[in-house]
């Protein structure tokens, strides 16, 4: 197979040949690892007939392979970790039991997940606008006041934590001039707009620290554009300025903030961890706060796959964009 076809089928293999290597490594870092791991995995409270219990739901007594290809049939075809059989109230993947709050680790982070989704894409979006704009208006204003004003203030951006951004901004906007409310978050199934209105905040916050970096990037693959000579080229055939920037320059220059936004966004679902705990989203990154706080194993575990998921989605889904904006890499 060959063309653009071929391209998504050896993209598609390697996302998945990625994914199973994470759930390897995540099996031998969290169950291969010395000390009783039935008790680390039930956890203090649990009584030696507890771990004793756990310890055969984990197969310990069997050989690593054994062991681990059960923990991979339940990521894949859904398992109950206390018959080990499958089971149709466990929902594949089935990322096991919480011995901590006696909860299914599947059911725990579906229910956090469309917090952390909501925040990222919408914090996303902003990100590209402001980053991708600024750097652009940067970059073709070159030498001028304009372009030291926006390096500046992308410098302080990049340099500014976000939970301070967020604190200054709840304190202005929520208490000082009470243009928002204090965000509370809203199922988007319950009432759209204010699900949007509630988190317009969270999604500011994240989105200025993102969007400097994004801006800086933009501008600096913007000047290296406009530096090549087919950009040269349609200037000296008389192409206007504004279509040299916005059709030409800025398509060459995109191919960087694709891969950064890819790892930005697989990152930012387990690492807005600040944003959502400032703001009290309960979303998954501060479940996995929790989690390891007190030692909750397998909702650690399945955290960290489903963080792990979403960036090698993500950076598959670049690949695919990389094809689109240029068809060379798929011939590589």
């Amino acid at each position: 197979m060959s063309g653009f076809g071929g391209f998504l089928v050896r993209r598609a293999v390697g996302a998945l040949i990625t994914l199973f290597a994470i759930s390897l490594i995540v099996y031998v870092v969290f169950y291969v690892t010395p000390g009783n791991v039935a008790q680390i995995t039930c956890g203090p409270r649990c009584s030696p007939e507890q771990v004793h219990q756990v310890a055969q739901q984990l197969r310990l007594d069997e050989p690593l392979y054994v062991r681990y290809e059960h923990f991979l049939q339940g990521l894949l075809v859904g398992q109950d970790y206390s018959t080990g059989t499958s089971v149709e109230h466990c929902t594949a993947p089935c990322l096991g039991l919480s011995y901590q709050s006696d909860q299914q680790v599947t059911g725990l982070i579906l229910a956090k997940l469309p917090v952390s989704l909501s925040l990222v894409l919408g914090a996303m979006v902003l990100w590209l606008l402001l980053g991708v704009g600024t750097g652009m208006l940067s970059a073709w204003r070159r030498g001028r006041p304009t372009e030291r004003v926006l390096t500046g203030i992308t410098l302080v951006g990049t340099a500014t934590p976000v939970f301070v951004i967020g604190l200054v901004l709840m304190i202005v906007v929520c208490g000082e001039l009470r243009l928002l409310p204090f965000p509370q978050y809203v199922a988007f199934t319950d009432d759209p707009e204010q699900w949007a209105w509630n988190l317009l905040l969270p999604w500011l916050s994240l989105a200025l620290v993102e969007a400097a970096t994004f801006a800086r990037l933009t501008r600096a693959s913007m000047l290296e554009t406009l530096a090549e000579d087919h950009i040269r080229t349609f200037r000296a055939y008389g192409v206007g300025e504004r279509s040299v920037i916005g059709r030409h320059a800025l398509r060459g220059a995109l191919a960087p903030v694709i891969a950064l936004n890819a790892n930005n966004f697989g990152s930012a679902v387990g690492g807005a961890v600040l944003t959502e705990t400032l703001f009290g989203l309960p979303g998954i990154g501060q479940e996995l706060v929790q989690a390891v706080k007190v030692v909750d194993l397998p909702v650690v575990v399945g955290m960290v796959l489903v963080i792990g998921f979403f960036v090698v989605v993500a950076n598959a889904v670049a690949d695919v964009l990389y094809a689109v904006a240029d068809r060379r890499v798929v011939l590589v």
